[in-house]
C-alpha cells in the first residue's frame, strides 16, 4: 500500500537526500552511502554476536536456542538486503521492496533489544557455571550495537510528512510489527504446562493472543506481497476493522486473565505478595507467579498498542475517504 503524498522515501530516495550525494544505484562504488554503511555495521555486529555465543557453547536451552536463532536470522536478513541493494536486484525481488527492509529492521531492532536485556539478566547471576563476565559483557555490548543500528535504520527510512512510501514505513505499519513482537513474547509464558488450567476463560485468553497475532501478521504479509488490492474492501477499512476487533478481544483478555489467575476463589494465586518459593535457582527458570504477572503486563501493553493502531488506522481511513 502506498501513501498518497508527494516526495519519495525508500532506500533509493534516501541516497539522494541530505545524508548522501545524489546517485543512481550501481554507478558509485559499493558501500559509499550512509545506509549501506549502516547495513554493513549490522552485518558485522550480528556475525560477532552469534560467533561469540556459539564459540563459548553457552547457548543451550530453549532461551539460548531462541536467541541464537534470532541473531542468525538478523545476519541472514541483513546479508540478503545488502546483496539485493548492491546487486541492483530489487526489481527481481519477490516481495515489496518498499516494505521489506523496514519490516525486517523493525523486527530485528525489537528482538535485539529484548535479548540485550534477557541475555545478561539470565546469565550474570550464575557465572559460577555459566559464561565468564567478559563473555556476557561482549555479547551484550554487540547485541546493543545491533539494536541501535537497526533502530537508526527504522528512524531514517520511516515515513515522514510529504513522502511516498510503503505502508510498513508508516506508524500503523510499525505498530503492526510491535503487536506481533509482543505476542511472540507472550506465547512462551502463556503456553507453560504448569499454567495450563482447563478453564474456558483462560483458553479464550490464549485464543485471543493467537488470533490477534495472526491478524496482524496477515496485514504485514499482504503488504509484503503487494496483495492489498485483492481484498474485497478498501485496505484502510480492513485495517480499521482488524484493529477494532483486536482491541475488543484484548480487552476481554485483560479482564479474564488476571481474574482467573490471581483470584484464589477461582483457583488462582493471590497477588498480595510474591511466593517465598518463587526463586531463580536456574538462569532459564521463571516461577509460575512471575509468568502470570508477565502475561498480565504484556496483555496491558499490547492492548495499548492496539488502541494506538486503531486511532492511526481510523485516521488513515478518513483521510482516504
Amino acid at each position: 500500500m502506498l501513501m498518497p503524498v508527494t516526495r519519495k522515501t525508500t532506500r533509493m530516495a534516501f541516497m539522494s537526500s541530505g545524508l548522501g550525494s545524489p546517485t543512481i544505484m550501481g554507478i558509485l562504488p559499493a558501500l559509499t552511502q550512509p545506509l549501506d554503511l549502516l547495513c554493513l555495521l549490522q552485518l558485522l555486529s550480528t556475525c560477532v554476536v552469534f560467533s561469540l555465543v556459539a564459540s563459548m557453547g553457552n547457548w543451550t536451552g530453549s532461551r539460548g536456542n531462541w536467541s541464537m536463532l534470532i541473531w542468525c536470522f538478523c545476519f541472514a536478513m541483513t546479508f540478503t538486503i545488502l546483496t539485493v541493494e548492491l546487486g541492483g536486484l530489487r526489481s527481481s525481488f519477490p516481495l515489496s521492496w518498499r516494505n521489506f527492509p523496514i519490516t525486517c529492521a523493525c523486527h530485528v531492532a525489537l528482538f535485539c533489544l529484548f535479548f540485550s536485556i534477557s541475555y545478561p539478566t539470565s546469565h550474570a547471576q550464575f557465572l559460577s557455571y555459566g559464561p565468564s563476565p567478559d563473555h556476557v559483557i561482549a555479547v551484550t555490548t554487540f547485541s546493543c550495537i545491533v539494536h541501535v543500528a537497526y533502530a537508526i535504520e527504522v528512524a531514517w527510512t520511516r515515513a515522514k510528512p510529504g513522502e511516498i512510501t510503503g505502508y510498513m514505513s508508516t506508524v500503523p505499519g510499525l505498530l503492526k510489527v510491535l503487536e506481533t513482537f509482543i505476542a511472540r513474547v507472550i506465547f512462551p509464558f502463556i503456553r507453560c504446562p504448569s499454567l495450563d488450567r482447563r478453564e474456558l476463560a483462560l483458553e479464550w485468553c490464549r485464543v485471543v493472543c493467537a488470533i490477534c497475532f495472526l491478524l496482524a501478521s496477515l496485514a504485514i504479509l499482504l503488504n509484503l506481497g503487494n496483495c492489498t488490492n485483492m481484498l474485497p474492501i478498501p485496505f484502510p477499512r480492513f485495517l480499521s476493522g482488524l484493529a477494532l476487533l483486536s482491541v475488543f478481544m484484548y480487552a476481554t483478555a485483560l479482564v479474564l486473565w488476571p481474574l482467573y489467575q490471581f483470584d484464589e476463589k477461582r483457583g488462582g494465586q493471590a497477588p498480595r505478595s510474591r511466593p517465598v518459593n518463587c526463586t531463580h535457582s536456574h538462569p532459564h527458570f521463571l516461577c509460575d507467579w512471575d509468568r502470570l504477572l508477565a502475561v498480565t503486563v504484556l496483555i496491558v501493553v499490547n492492548l495499548l498498542v492496539y488502541v494506538a493502531d486503531l486511532g492511526c488506522s481510523a485516521h488513515l481511513m478518513f483521510v482516504k475517504v
